[in-house]
């Protein structure tokens, strides 16, 4: 296999020409200069405090430049999700091709509790958000290549940040005083089918002054990464779902996945007179309707699949300065700026539309004639196969019938954004009194994202285009008397033409003109931060020095996100998206002690107290309060205990506060009411029954019955909440840091033990909507009820009662939290000819919970799929001369699904799970000269597959068919490149 990829390789690099890639190891970067006279000394993630050999109260992990060159990774998230302290990614390639906004973004998320809960920082302080309404980074903003390190502090830092470290901190630290010029960029694909291609290229540039007192360092970059179909991935080419059939003993029994499982909604339309329904084939001829083939008869419904997207395609463009002048022996000003560039596309089949999408108070009652002049006069365009079969069903004295239909005449529906996002930083820094470390600094950023789509209808618009009459008069000046027109004259003035729906690709292009709807969203996101601090040593005491540090900081978040005038009012036939903008302001004053006890002492080798308390003041919440007190304690030179307690105060965001009802259509909603008849006596059966809808569905079937379009067309509501509080966080952290240098077999290593306790009381959360369905219909609970509207008797039995919105809230819940260990071990020595590097990072979750509404119930998530109790990452490298090998093994343990999801099937929690995953990236470096090194690299080496997690199943990523969040369900990959350094 290896001389295969090898080959496929060298392919790749003759296709593409020469191009620039190594291992990041190998780029040369001086360390910055210090004042005469002044000691090195180093700020840490989690301390304010700068102080020689400072080293981090709580738990550190650190992936370095050569880290990022190693996994050939195109943007940090893809590292960072290697990382066991990194949960399921809220918006990443894999899982937004259906996000309404906001697709492609990249974000992070520590501890698997909510991206809102990270604080993403560069250099140290914050960076704008690259999401409407949230306080989230988007890392495609961010040029890899540009970094020279990223700490990644777990637990409460909100003491030392402020808002939204409540599950810790991710800073991105930058390059400083480099000279030179680096070229970097790589190619590849997968090596399968050859898609998900990556195309990368960058530059970096420094220079500094003869004096070394002044040094400028900046940036371009270019990269893109290819779509990934859903139709070139055999466990995802075809629609399915799994559906319950029924516990007979087991509880792999209770699943069955039906494949395919194609759409009702067809581009030939499927049509509803009086009893039965129809199709067209080809031939335009109508044909009995049989979406799926039961019974042996050809499937006339439509693969959605072949139309999906598993990961968006990505195009950046990059940009970064920074510098650096010294203005005297103890003062310096500097400076930041970033810009990117980011182009993201969508694709999802065209529009699947239902009757009662354009006429909503009849149920999708459409007219077949209209009241003209006392008598009623025949829609031409009705055809007569249609007009025989139907009869007046609503009372109102004419003709009518239902109709769904696969949109494709307006072609794909997706999105085409572009988001822009720029950031400046400037300030001065230095020296008081040649004693204290000061630091002024004021920040701007501003993302904006320009958002066109396609594939959607006017409702209002079709809704004419439907209802024609006979040009009798000529209205229209043709000529022709028999022809059909829009009955409505202001219609016809605007351009309408009756709209053919019966059949394939019948619509005129006049009509789908004046029917298509150009979607259109407009966000832009400020921040503006002024801030200072100044730390220093107050006075020597017998253990060290007493150190501290304080400052102030005020920001200003500001939020608009403006969807087109049809979007906003719902008459797209998508979803109904209001505008949603707010801002808030905070006041912050904080201070932080380091207070050394005792030093050189008899079983205190050193012992330090820390503390730290920040103070604010929102617009929104008003005042709030957060700190942390530490302890360091290393009985022997070798060996240091650490622990802290911290209190973390997160306010809410803008969307959390201001969004208005948004419509979503959520995936994975199993209903529980589904199969109950009249007499059965399960845990919901009663509940369901006293709904007017379901009860007319059993009357009328039997037993409770869904059919297809039921199950695919739940909607519901995502709303804000202005009464919103704070929530606090509450972390405990205690560990043991093992540095074994007097051991000689040993004195390589570096051993981290930490075990991690946080608690969120009165967490701002939205409620679960299968969540809210089971405590609605199991417990009776009036407020998870209130979410829930089902469709009424009135739509008849194929679809009474079935779940038509599932809204979901912004609250202060019973809270959320977890627990459980981190283990490093580092290692690298001489091995043989060459030296060898390993370290493994490993996470076991004890517990991950949360509680809907302060009177409900726990809902633990440890060990379900996206959140998994064990998962490790195991790096191993070896150099030998000019030849460089690095691997990383990353591994994902034994998952089931949601028990919340399996308890309403009355199966146990852990019934139904998925196996463990490990993934394999190989990277091989060789030097032909000093300056240049040549790079391939092998992502999924073995090619291992994600597990099956169909449609209807809790975690299913729309289109992939897998969680594609958290497995790689992409496939192998190969890349290949050249660095030179001058």
């Amino acid at each position: 296999m290896m001389e295969t990829i090898l080959s496929r390789s060298i392919r790749l690099i003759c296709l593409g020409g020469v191009t620039l890639g190594m291992h990041a190891a190998h780029a040369q970067t001086d360390a910055p200069a210090q004042p005469a006279g002044q000691a090195a000394v180093v700020t840490v993630t989690g301390s304010r405090i700068a102080a020689p050999g400072a080293e981090s109260p709580s738990p550190l992990q650190v992936l370095t430049a050569a880290d990022i060159a190693a996994s050939g990774a195109t943007n940090l998230q893809e590292l960072l999700l290697q990382n066991p302290t990194i949960g399921t990614p809220g918006i990443s390639r894999t899982n937004s091709n259906f996000s309404t906004a906001s697709a492609g973004v990249a974000t992070i998320d520590l501890r698997d509790l909510g991206t809102s809960r990270t604080l993403v920082l560069l250099n140290g302080r914050r960076f704008v958000s690259g999401v409407p309404g949230s306080a989230s980074v988007d890392l495609n903003s961010i040029p890899t290549d540009f970094i020279e390190r990223v700490e990644l502090l777990t637990g409460g830092a909100s003491a030392t940040y402020g808002s939204d470290a409540v599950a810790g901190v991710v800073n991105i630290i930058t390059k400083r005083n480099f000279n030179g010029i680096l070229f970097d960029a790589q190619m590849g694909e997968t090596y399968e089918q050859g898609d998900d291609q990556k195309r990368k290229a960058s530059i970096t540039f420094g220079t500094s002054n003869d004096e070394g007192t002044a040094n400028v360092m900046g940036h371009l970059g270019y990269s893109r990464q290819g779509a990934v179909m859903s139709r070139d991935r055999k466990f995802a080419a075809v629609d399915q779902y799994s559906r319950m059939a029924g516990v007979t003993g087991e509880a792999a029994d209770a699943f069955v996945i039906q494949r395919p499982f194609y759409s009702g909604f067809t581009p030939a339309g499927t049509f509803y007179p009086d009893s039965g329904s129809f199709t067209y084939d080809a031939a335009g001829n109508p044909i009995p309707a049989n979406t799926n083939g039961t019974g042996g008869a050809q499937p006339t419904g439509f693969n959605r699949s072949a139309y999906r997207a598993i990961a968006v395609p990505t195009e950046r463009f990059l940009m970064a300065l920074t510098g650096e002048i010294q203005l005297n022996a103890n003062h310096s000003a500097f400076f930041e700026g970033n810009y990117a560039s980011t182009r993201v596309s969508t694709t999802i089949e065209p529009y699947p539309l239902g009757a009662e999408d354009i006429y909503p108070s009849t149920g999708g009652q459409v007219p077949a004639e209209f009241l003209v002049n006392g008598s009623y006069v025949r829609n031409p365009i009705v055809p007569q196969y249609l007009w025989d079969r139907i009869s007046d069903t609503d009372g109102d004295g004419a003709r009518d019938y239902y109709f769904t239909r696969r949109m494709a005449d307006f072609g794909n529906r997706g999105s085409r954004a572009e988001r822009d996002t720029f950031r400046v930083a400037t300030g001065l820094k230095g020296l008081i009194a040649d004693k204290f470390n000061y630091e002024l600094f004021g920040a701007y950023g501003q993302t904006k994202e320009a958002q066109e789509s396609g594939g959607q209808v006017n409702v209002l618009n079709f809704r004419n285009a439907l209802e024609a009459i006979v040009d009798v008069d000529d209205l229209n000046g043709n000529g022709s008397r028999t022809d059909a027109i829009c009955r409505d004259a202001n219609a016809r003035a605007q351009g309408c033409v009756p709209a053919n729906v019966f059949g394939a690709m019948t619509m005129s292009p006049e009509a789908v003109r004046y029917i298509a709807a150009p979607g259109s969203l407009q966000s832009v996101i400020t921040q503006t931060i002024v801030g200072g601090s100044i730390n220093g040593d107050v006075w020597e005491l017998p253990a060290g020095a007493l150190s501290f540090a304080t400052g102030f900081e005020w920001r200003k978040e500001e939020s608009r996100a403006t969807p087109d005038a049809l979007t906003q009012a719902g008459l797209n036939a998508g979803n109904a998206t209001p505008e949603t903008q707010g801002d808030f302001s905070v006041k912050e004053i904080f201070v932080e002690g380091r207070l050394p006890l005792l030093k050189d002492k008899p079983f205190a080798k050193q012992l330090t107290l820390l503390g730290a308390y920040r103070a604010s003041d929102y617009s929104t919440v008003g005042r709030t309060n957060s700190w942390n007190a530490g302890l360091e304690w290393s009985p022997v030179s070798d060996f240091k205990v650490r622990a802290t307690r911290s209190l973390s105060t997160r306010a809410p965001n803008i969307d959390e506060l201001y969004q208005a009802p948004s419509q979503d259509f959520p995936t994975g909603i199993q209903d529980p009411c589904l199969g109950v008849t009249a007499t059965s006596t399960g845990l919901y059966d009663a509940a369901c029954r006293a709904a007017p809808g379901v009860m007319a569905n059993i009357n009328a079937n039997g037993a409770f019955t869904l059919n297809q379009s039921d199950l695919q067309g739940i909607s519901g509501y995502n709303r804000g909440n202005p009464d919103v509080q704070e929530e606090k966080g509450r972390s405990t952290t205690v560990g043991v840091v093992w540095t074994p240098r007097s051991i000689r077999a040993l004195n390589r290593m570096t051993f981290t033990a930490d075990y991690f306790k946080i608690k969120i009381a009165d967490a701002i959360v939205p409620t679960d909507r299968q969540y809210a369905l089971r405590n609605c219909y199991a417990g009776g609970n009036q407020a998870f009820c209130s979410f829930i509207t089902r469709r009424p008797n009135a739509v008849g039995a194929n679809s009474a009662g079935s779940l038509e919105f599932i809204d979901t809230a912004v609250s202060n819940s019973g809270g959320l939290g977890t627990e459980g260990v981190d283990l490093t071990v580092g290692w690298a020595d001489r091995v043989g000819p060459g030296r060898m590097n390993t370290r493994l990072a490993y996470t076991w979750v004890r517990n991950l919970w949360d509680r809907g509404l302060p009177d409900a119930d726990i809902d633990e998530s440890a060990g379900e799929v996206g959140s998994a109790k064990n998962k490790a990452s195991l790096n191993l490298g070896y150099q030998w001369n000019d030849f460089n090998i690095q691997s990383t093994f990353s591994y994902i343990g034994k998952s089931y699904l949601d028990d919340q999801f399996l308890s309403g099937f009355d199966l146990a929690p852990k019934s139904l799970g998925v196996g463990s995953r490990t993934y394999t990236d190989l990277q091989m470096t060789y030097a032909l000269r000093k300056s240049t090194e040549v790079i391939l690299g092998i992502d999924n080496v073995f090619d291992t597959k994600a597990p099956p997690i169909i449609s209807g199943l809790p975690g299913n990523v729309t289109g992939a068919e897998t969680a594609a969040d958290v497995y790689d369900a992409i496939g192998r990959r190969i890349y290949v490149g050249l660095r030179v350094k001058l």
